[in-house]
């Protein structure tokens, strides 16, 4: 670490009555693996954990994230936590395109970058808020850093590693599609890219005029060399802090986060399955994602005095009591919410919430 740089930027979006612009400050760091970016929101609060992005393949900091944290619930949230926003190496906004034959991080390597980003800022404990190629590698850090993580958000994780199935589907994709167009693949459904909506033109856009596309298909291939988390209930290898996860009804990704919600402790594991929201609900339904991420806050002890918003007035709630698949496996609850006013209530990890509007 003993090369550092920082640049601070005013962060430009429609504010609040009486709300002030957030101050943006930029570092690299230096790491055994590579430099890494990251961004800073805010200031240290006392006895509070920083919340720490990370994002998915084909996408920054930014072009993940910003839909969420400009929401104006998110607001609440954002005023009791510093935010650490982390771009793996060469997604960056302005990142130089990698010499040829660049060796780019593992997805372990890449977490093994993150002890270095919180001893440069003397954070001691994180809340991680992962999509995809990041949930992973949130998770992976978890996994040898157990003590640092308080709670995780994993979007779209996939703890496994291809297959030999997987490999064969994915060579032969290759030899029919472009790098963009196997990423957007990864992000989107099926239905959403044959409906060519304005979000999908906006990021097709983004991905195939990328000018460090050559970077992002080093990411792409990292992603698809990942190792099997080796996740198992009750063993020895598990995430043992609160953990949320998401995933889009419909989405590339829904069957990988029902099997992963399948392998970690029930008491201790939220399952958000929204729908009509597609591949990426943190930009699709960031109101709803928002929401979810209160009750999950709250969950943790912190922030008891929030105000629900209009998720928690404009919905009943109905609890259902649900035998688990494994006869050994403590009842799990799924929460479903209709479109009638109710209120939506709040209660420990452990349930199901399929979230509908």
């Amino acid at each position: 670490m003993a090369e550092l740089q920082e640049v601070q930027i005013t962060e430009e979006k429609p504010l609040l009555p009486g709300q002030t612009p957030e101050v943006a400050k930029t570092h690299s760091v230096e790491t055994p693996y590579g430099s890494v970016t990251f961004t800073v929101y805010g200031t240290p609060k006392p006895k509070r954990p920083a919340i720490l992005t990370y994002h998915d393949v084909g996408l920054n900091y930014k072009s993940c994230f910003q839909s969420l944290f400009q929401f104006g619930d998110m607001q609440e949230i954002i005023q009791n936590f510093v935010r650490v926003h982390v771009d793996a190496p060469g997604m960056e906004e302005g990142a130089p395109v990698f010499p040829l034959g660049y060796q780019y991080p593992s997805l372990d390597q890449l977490a093994d970058m993150i002890p270095c980003i919180l001893q440069y800022l003397n954070f001691s404990t994180v809340i991680g808020v992962g999509v995809g190629a990041g949930a992973y590698v949130l998770s992976r850090y978890t996994l040898t850093h157990p003590d640092t993580v308080e709670g995780l958000v994993l979007i779209n994780i996939d703890p496994n590693a291809k297959g030999w199935m997987d490999w064969a589907a994915h060579k032969l994709t290759g030899l029919t599609s472009s790098i963009p167009e196997m990423i957007l693949g990864h992000l989107f459904s099926q239905e959403e890219l044959s409906g060519n909506s304005e979000l999908i033109q906006k990021y097709r856009h983004i991905i195939t005029h990328a000018p460090n596309l050559e970077n992002i298909e080093l990411y792409w291939n990292s992603y698809n060399n990942r190792r099997d988390l080796n996740l198992e209930r009750g063993g020895a290898v598990t995430l043992k802090c609160p953990v949320m996860l998401v995933v889009g009804d419909q989405a590339p990704h829904e069957d990988a986060v029902v099997e992963c919600n399948s392998k970690l402790d029930p008491t201790q594991t939220s399952f958000l399955k929204m729908a009509d929201s597609g591949g990426q609900p943190q930009l699709t339904q960031p109101g709803k994602l928002t929401e979810a991420f209160k009750y999950f806050l709250q969950g943790m002890g912190y922030m008891a005095s929030s105000c629900m918003t209009r998720l928690s007035r404009s919905r009943t709630a109905s609890l259902t009591s649900a035998a688990s698949i494994d006869g050994n496996r403590s009842r799990s609850r799924t929460l479903s919410q209709s479109s009638e006013s109710g209120t939506l209530p709040s209660g420990p990890p452990g349930h199901t919430m399929e979230v509908s509007c």
